[in-house]
């Protein structure tokens, strides 16, 4: 079961000096490492990275994941581990999850996300509660959750939303239209010329007596 002392032999039936196993014992798998221009066999008790161990009758081997960015695979066509940086769903390997699924970051797995339905048809425009009475108001609009996430850590998206708008009437109805507010700079220009304009006329007077 070996070739002499060397370590290549190490669990084969039979082996070869120049390309190390030849077969393997029947728990272990054949794998056919490559160094450069150089292959050998190997008897392994499991596949290394970037293979998994495939049974057969005549002698177990190890054939290599035929799914990109995977590091260990359950079959040909089905990844178990992605490689660092990658999300594992459904047997592929993604940079990041399909719509629909959220990524689980402690498993580095895509899990069905929250899933919620269409916006409904924006609100009406009011504030405090009134439809009239300002110019502008807040208008809102919502969605329903349609299925829930399969982690509760995972969060949804917003369900409801909300966008300033302009009210189609700015004075109720019946109610007593405000006069504008003046400020306190045009209340005093006011009260200067109106000072002004009775010390103009207390002067007319006082020479209008003068010359009688």
């Amino acid at each position: 079961a070996s070739y002499g002392p060397n370590p290549i032999c190490k669990g084969c039936l039979s082996c070869s000096k120049d390309n190390g196993c030849i077969r393997c014992q029947h728990k272990l798998f054949f794998f056919l490492r490559r160094e450069g221009m150089r292959q050998y066999g190997e008897c392994l008790h499991s596949c290394p990275s970037g293979y998994y161990g495939l049974r057969t009758p005549d002698m177990n081997r190890c054939s290599r994941c035929r799914i990109e960015n995977c590091d260990s695979c359950f079959s040909r066509d089905f990844c178990t581990k992605c490689k660092a940086g990658f999300y594992s769903h459904r047997g592929r390997c993604f940079r990041g999850c399909p719509p629909g699924f959220a990524a689980l970051e402690e498993l580095m797995e895509c899990v069905e996300g929250c899933e919620v339905g269409q916006w409904s048809e924006w609100g009406t425009c009011s504030r405090n509660n009134k439809t009239c009475g300002f110019k502008w108001g807040l208008e809102t609009r919502t969605r329903q959750i349609v299925k829930k996430p399969a982690k509760d850590t995972i969060p949804c998206p917003t369900i409801a939303e909300s966008r300033r708008c302009k009210m189609a009437m700015r004075h109720c109805p019946g109610g007593k239209r405000r006069r504008p507010t003046k400020t306190k700079d045009k209340k005093k220009k006011k009260k200067n010329l109106m000072e002004r304009a009775q010390k103009q006329h207390s002067i007319f007077l006082a020479t209008d007596k003068t010359s009688q």
